[in-house]
């Protein structure tokens, strides 16, 4: 697999899964982060710094890591996102969903990351 690059945006409000999450993409390829735990918080970080790949939590601060990405699709056109929950299966009725169970498990986030992105599959 080729070395992913670029920015995420992590939307997430326990501070140290976000850490874990930037440890973790950093060790996949990727530079820059972005932290919002909030939906306009999110929206307005990415409004910044288009991020190449968005990691959401479904619960956070003043609303859903899916509301949250709605307004950036919305705002900015599609954008990869994988979805890092507790709660899988509450993203059941989305329409194909890449989602990552916590704890997080580096080798899923990986395979996760790819298949979002559409890089070829890690082995």
């Amino acid at each position: 697999m080729s070395e992913p690059s670029g920015h995420v945006l992590i939307i997430e409000d326990e501070p140290i899964i976000a850490i874990e999450l930037e440890m973790l993409l950093g060790e996949l390829g990727y530079r820059s982060f972005a932290v919002a735990d909030t939906p306009d918080g999110a929206l307005t970080s990415a409004r910044e710094h288009r991020p190449d790949l968005i990691t959401a939590d479904y619960r956070i601060v003043a609303g859903t890591g899916l509301e949250a990405v709605r307004l950036i699709t919305d705002a900015l056109g599609r954008i990869p996102v994988v979805y890092v929950t507790g709660n899988p299966d509450i993203l059941a009725g989305e329409p194909r969903p890449t989602v990552v169970d916590k704890p997080i498990s580096p080798a899923a986030l990986r395979r996760a990351c790819a298949y979002a992105t559409g890089a070829p599959s890690p082995s």
